[in-house]
């Protein structure tokens, strides 16, 4: 009989321990050179920003990462799983301003911090290609990039309309603007201003990022969608209509040029430049403009401009419609934006509901164009809404299909030189420069003699300044440094000032995990040979609010660098997981919201296993979590007896290995080798594609369920101690990506061989892991008539189907009617037959 072990569960001496061995290895984490002749797995989550505290929500994130890393060490894979800081950004500046303390030194102290706390939850990461993006040997190369784009036409500068923060002082890209406030201040309203501003122009790469997504049937579906969605492909016309006893042009884009004989008006955005010019000289047009524009901006504030009541101001000109020559009123709409398409539309309320309605209020007139193609089709209500149909009121064009009108209108179009077919993106280009002092500085120089001119590569990196007062008042706090504005131009050495906007740091999260793979290279982003090995990412893991911002500048950002010859892949992720939030007192888990529980709490209470494995186990890990501390403690209670049970029996393990046992297998040797098979089948295909780890940790859970039920056949020595050797190791084994701190320990205490991590993942063996036989009788009419066998636990629908399929059965029935079939699983079925 074993003896019991009197030692209880102790994480606080068990894990210090093993973290004390981990980080004496430094190889034990990291990834093989590319010539190591095995199968790759690139695993990462998106790095996180150095807040100075992990709460539960990055638990979860990184302990499904983490179990995944651990699982496919285990099958033998290279892996690659690292770490690194997405450490630019405002909060250091807004931490600046409250604590007075340098940005860099906030943001440093954090990375220590957090680094700490990683390190304490046993995350399997390879600190030796830990990536810091505020440190010059990272944002150097920020500064490469921008400066290839530049020469390829990709960076330009430009005065726009911006989007701009007063809460951050600086201008927002499109992306992150939520609502219409800003996504770092849900309160605050973002206003628009006109600043001259540095692009990167991603609508290059529009229709490839597009397309491409057709690639990526390893992300969700949602998130494609979304991303589609934002780049927003049309196709249509552009049409210019002419504006009668003026110069100017009105440029339309429309998707149904078909239509374009029913266009009883058309209407501009207020900040049109017709609209412009004409409020120019009239004074109460410039007023009733004004009042358009102040309801747009509080519909921007309500978040929907699509909601807005539409209201409209009558110019008194009109403008020819080039196919007919009609002459239609030109007015001036709250509802037409002028950053979006060309600020004109042309509006055809019989076959729109939204112009249907404006023309409805203003009592323009209302024409069909279209109608049905079955002429005894029922007739439509006002607008009509035709899809698919014939021209009518529309002149030569009359009878044609929609389809056949819109070709041949491009073509008339184009060849009187009024109009094009066009393809629109609802796509802009990115705005990447910010009026912020901790980001990367843009590497370009002001020259009245020469222009902007790019800083030469040997001048690489152009460094922040360290030691800058940083304030809320608007501009750029590094044009207030004399020491970085002022310099020498690189082409005619003359006096000369440097760009002091600085990057957004959504470029610092755009390759990051390229410069993983060789974090070290002074000489180039990363070796290109190195790269090519491990892309693309084989798993990225990472929050759904990172569908647009981040996924879609990285995919931008990896074709840049295919065309610029560093790299041969078209996407840089083949699977994407977004998993659920943690959720505490009805929101998301958040330092913003105050809810946050810190995992240094917990780890303290119950261990960092216990921490990690909840995260797994409360639920699926695409769903969000509904945070209970009681869980945490539930599952430090499990792991508890796991840890009693197999340091009960180690000793019965350890001898197993020294002496054959001559034990025969009993039933409960037999059903214990069942569950331990199915179990490690079960966590086998999970891992393989499902991820249900809560599924995973429940199998665990029954698994040690039927160990301690059989503590009386165990420890009565009826079964064999190879049979208990197999069963505590494999368990161990299984729980190692959950637990890795309670796996290592246990595995060592039953002498098992070398790290647990380098152990090859168990197999299921089929036949051992068959359900039970058993026989169900079948009757007729209450009559037994034979007997079926089926697997143990089968369903209705299985004894059912058994059932009808028996010979004897069948020849009963043949030619009769079943009318009922009564199951009662696991004991009988009978067949009503008439």
């Amino acid at each position: 009989m074993a003896e019991e072990k009197e030692l209880r569960y102790d994480p606080a001496t068990i894990e210090p321990k093993w973290q004390q061995r981990w980080a004496a290895d430094p190889g034990m984490y990291a990834a093989e050179p590319h010539s190591c002749g095995k199968p790759k797995y690139y695993v990462l989550e998106m790095l996180p920003y150095p807040s100075g505290q992990l709460h539960m929500g990055h638990v979860r994130n990184y302990s499904i990462g983490d179990a995944l890393a651990r699982h496919m060490w285990m099958r033998g894979y290279n892996v690659m799983h690292p770490m690194g800081w997405d450490a630019f950004g405002l909060p250091a500046e807004n931490a600046a301003l409250k604590n007075n303390t340098p940005p860099r030194e906030w943001t440093l102290s954090n990375i220590a911090a957090m680094k700490r706390q990683f390190e304490r939850l046993g995350m399997g990461f390879d600190w030796a290609t830990e990536v810091t993006t505020c440190l010059p040997d990272y944002y150097k190369w920020n500064q490469w990039f921008f400066l290839r784009m530049y020469e390829k036409g990709l960076a330009y500068r430009k005065k726009s309309k911006v989007n701009w923060c007063p809460e951050c002082a600086t201008v927002l890209a499109n992306e992150q603007v939520i609502d219409g406030r800003c996504w770092r201040h849900e309160d605050t309203i973002v206003e628009q201003r006109d600043l001259v501003q540095w692009f990167l122009r991603i609508t290059a790469y529009a229709q490839e990022l597009l397309d491409d997504l057709d690639k990526l049937d390893g992300w969700p579906e949602k998130v494609r969608t979304m991303q589609r969605n934002w780049i927003g492909r049309s196709e249509g016309t552009e049409v210019d209509f002419g504006v009668e006893n003026r110069p100017e042009k009105i440029r339309v884009f429309t998707t149904r040029v078909d239509t374009i004989f029913g266009a009883t008006s058309v209407q501009l955005a207020p900040e049109h430049a017709l609209v412009t010019a004409l409020a120019a000289d009239d004074a109460g047009l410039r007023e009733q403009v004004s009042k358009l524009l102040e309801e747009q901006k509080k519909a921007r504030e309500a978040g929907d401009i699509g909601e807005i009541e539409k209201h409209g101001i009558p110019t008194g000109k009109f403008a020819i419609n080039p196919y007919s020559g009609e002459l239609v009123p030109i007015w001036v709409a709250n509802y037409v934006l002028s950053d979006y398409g060309t600020g004109a539309i042309m509006s055809v309320p019989g076959h729109d509901a939204r112009d249907f309605e404006f023309a409805k209020k203003y009592a323009i007139p209302v024409r069909r164009v279209i109608a049905p193609a079955d002429p005894n089709a029922e007739e439509p209500e006002l607008p009509f809404l035709s899809e698919d149909g014939v021209l009518v009121n529309s002149g030569e064009f009359n009878g044609l299909s929609c389809e056949q009108a819109q070709k041949q209108l491009q073509e008339v179009a184009a060849r009187s030189a009024f109009g094009e077919a066009k393809v629109t993106f609802r796509l802009k280009d990115w705005g990447v420069s910010r009026q912020r002092y901790w980001g990367t500085p843009i590497p370009m120089i002001h020259c009245e003699r020469d222009g902007l001119v790019p800083v030469p590569d040997e001048q690489l990196p152009v460094l922040l300044p360290e030691k800058i007062e940083i304030t809320q008042q608007g501009g750029s706090p590094l044009s207030r440094v004399p020491d970085f504005v002022n310099v020498t131009c690189p082409r005619c050495k003359g006096p000369a000032k440097r760009e002091t906007d600085t990057m957004d740091t959504f470029v610092d999260s755009s390759w990051y995990f390229y410069r993983y793979t060789d974090a070290k290279n002074a000489n180039a982003p990363f070796d290109s040979a190195t790269a090519k090995y491990w892309f693309p990412i084989d798993q990225y893991i990472g929050g759904v609010e990172h569908a647009i911002l981040h996924l879609i500048y990285s995919r931008f950002w990896t074709k840049v660098m295919r065309d610029l010859g560093l790299i041969t892949n078209d996407e840089p992720v083949r699977r994407l997981f977004t998993q659920g939030m943690v959720i505490k007192d009805g929101a998301k888990m958040s330092k913003s919201k105050g809810n946050v529980v810190s995992p240094d709490d917990m780890v303290a209470r119950y261990g960092a296993d216990s921490a990690r494995m909840y995260a797994l186990f409360a639920a699926p890990p695409d769903r969000d979590l509904d945070w209970q501390e009681d869980g945490v403690a539930g599952v430090s209670r499990f792991l508890g007896r796991v840890w009693r049970i197999v340091t009960k029996y180690a000793p019965v393990a350890r001898a197993a290995s020294q002496v054959n046992s001559d034990v025969p297998n009993s039933g409960v040797a037999q059903k214990l080798l069942r569950k331990l098979h199915q179990t490690t089948a079960k966590i086998t295909l999970d891992f393989e594609g499902r991820w249900h780890f809560n599924t995973c940790v429940a199998a665990i859970m029954e698994l040690v369920n039927e160990l301690q039920g059989a503590d009386a056949q165990l420890a009565a020595g009826q079964v064999p101690a190879a049979v208990i050797r197999e069963l505590l190791q494999t368990l161990v084994l299984l729980i190692a990506p959950f637990a890795p701190y309670l796996a290592a320990e246990l595995w060592e205490e039953l002498g098992g061989d070398g790290a647990v991590l380098r152990q090859p993942w168990p197999k299921s063996d089929p036949g051992l892991a068959k359900e039970d036989e058993i026989e169900i009788p079948v009757q007729i009419n209450g009559k037994l008539v034979s007997v079926v066998r089926v697997a143990s636990g089968s369903d209705s629908k299985v004894i059912e189907a058994a059932a009808l399929d028996e010979e004897k059965v069948k020849t009963r029935i043949a030619g009769k009617t079943v009318a009922k079939i009564i199951v009662v699983p696991g004991r009988a079925v009978n067949l009503v037959v008439k």
